[in-house]
């Protein structure tokens, strides 16, 4: 919480203990239709039939999962308020997937992280990941 003295850091203004389970549920729907999206294009069985099948997941999301942690706090998709209702929640968990997109993106883009970047890939990124991350935070408003 904020107060009067200054002493708090930005980050501890722009992350309420309350939005804990919207943090939890916005990794998993991250998680999910990048899951979805390796299904679609045969990299990842259904199930995972073992590790490998589910560290290579992870190796697909994980430049978003950073895009997301860097991107979040910082625009305040875990703000006070943010987890009071489906008005506030959605636009912020929208306004904070564009950029966590444009960082998963600009990593993926680097010789360190395999996949690269097409145009059709970016496009579909932003806009799944908006509507994944709309409808969660729009169900998780009305029942959280």
């Amino acid at each position: 919480m904020a107060t009067d003295s200054g002493t708090d850091s930005f980050l501890a203004n722009r992350v309420d203990a309350a939005a804990l389970p919207l943090a939890v549920g916005d990794l998993l729907v991250i998680v999910a239709f990048i899951y979805a999206g390796s299904l679609r294009h045969g990299t990842v069985p259904f199930p995972p039939a073992g590790v490998g099948d589910v560290l290579a997941l992870l190796a697909v999301a994980a430049p978003f999962l950073v895009g997301w942690a860097v991107a979040a706090p910082l625009v305040g998709a875990y703000s006070a308020g943010a987890a009071e209702s489906a008005k506030a929640s959605v636009p912020l968990a929208v306004r904070s997937w564009v950029p966590a997109a444009v960082v998963g993106l600009a990593l993926r883009a680097t010789p360190f992280v395999d996949g690269g970047v097409a145009v059709t890939f970016a496009v579909v990124m932003l806009l799944v990941g908006s509507v994944s991350l709309g409808l969660w935070r729009y169900v998780a408003g009305q029942f959280l």
